[in-house]
């Protein structure tokens, strides 16, 4: 009873030789030798592949394990849609499930860090000896519930669609916007809304159930309802920051008839108000 608890450890430490010495391997250099022996294979067999695909592709031409590169890189295109790498998909997905801004914080910081810190945390709060899986029924669990949630969220994020304005346009759903919205016969609406899938508008913002919502971008479905007519959208799509806005940029480089045609469809765009004669 008057044992502290730096003598217990002392004493699971030297049992813990005893056993090592008796029945199995110490540390080092045994288990030492076999992560590093594993690490060159794997370091090799990385190498290896590299060497295959940059020698056996030829730009875009491809090899065994893919080409170079698809296409020459673009940089001003508005179709791109950065994507991180396969393995964060489970966190680029996971910032889809909570809004901006009342949530996003528990996304990008509050589970990524609580997770963290229990990762960090687990030699210290589980000490116990055992070692089984079956002796160990909560561990157990809670790994296999991370291991399907990761595995989910991966396959979620992988798979995620984007809105992109070459695939809106090809697919007609601008022609359906016009159609449901009700400016099919407005030239200028109609060159709007192409424009407006084209610049990427919807990368932030939402239309007809098209784009994303990121950033506290609000959905423009029906934003021509609160007739402030095209000068407004035109003045406020030119320069957001006079309006308080310092999270969306400024689209004045598109030039004045393009800001126009924008305009044109944003005030047009009444929730299908329009198409039906209100």
């Amino acid at each position: 009873m008057g044992r502290d608890l730096g003598e217990l450890n002392r004493e699971d430490f030297a049992r813990y030789k005893a056993d090592v010495k008796k029945d199995g391997k110490s540390f080092f250099p045994f288990a030492i030798l076999a992560d590093t022996v594993m690490s060159l294979v794997v370091v090799s067999v990385i190498v290896a592949l590299a060497c295959i695909w940059y020698l056996d592709a030829d730009g875009t031409e491809a090899g065994i394990l893919g080409p170079w590169y698809t296409e020459p890189a673009e940089p001003g295109t508005t179709q791109f849609v950065p994507r991180p790498d396969w393995y964060f998909y489970f966190l680029f997905y996971l910032l889809r499930i909570f809004k901006w801004p009342e949530t996003v914080v528990l996304g990008t910081v509050g589970v990524p860090t609580i997770l963290l810190i229990l990762l960090i945390g687990l030699p210290f709060y589980d000490r116990r000896r055992e070692r089984r899986p079956s002796r160990r029924p909560v561990a157990m669990i809670a790994a296999i519930l991370t291991v399907i949630s990761m595995g989910v969220l991966t396959w979620k994020g992988a798979t995620a669609k984007e809105a992109l304005g070459s695939e809106l346009i090809a697919s007609g759903t601008v022609d359906e916007w016009a159609e449901e919205q009700g400016f099919a016969d407005n030239p200028a609406a109609v060159a709007g809304a192409t424009l407006f899938a084209q610049s990427g508008c919807l990368n932030c913002h939402t239309s007809e159930g098209e784009g994303n919502s990121n950033l506290g971008a609000p959905d423009l479905t029906d934003v021509g309802a609160s007739d402030r007519g095209i000068e407004f959208f035109k003045s406020y799509v030119s320069n957001p920051a006079q309006y308080g806005n310092n999270v969306m940029i400024s689209y004045a480089y598109l030039g004045d008839e393009n800001l126009t045609n924008l305009a044109t469809f944003l005030d047009a765009s009444r929730g299908g108000e329009s198409a039906d004669g209100g």
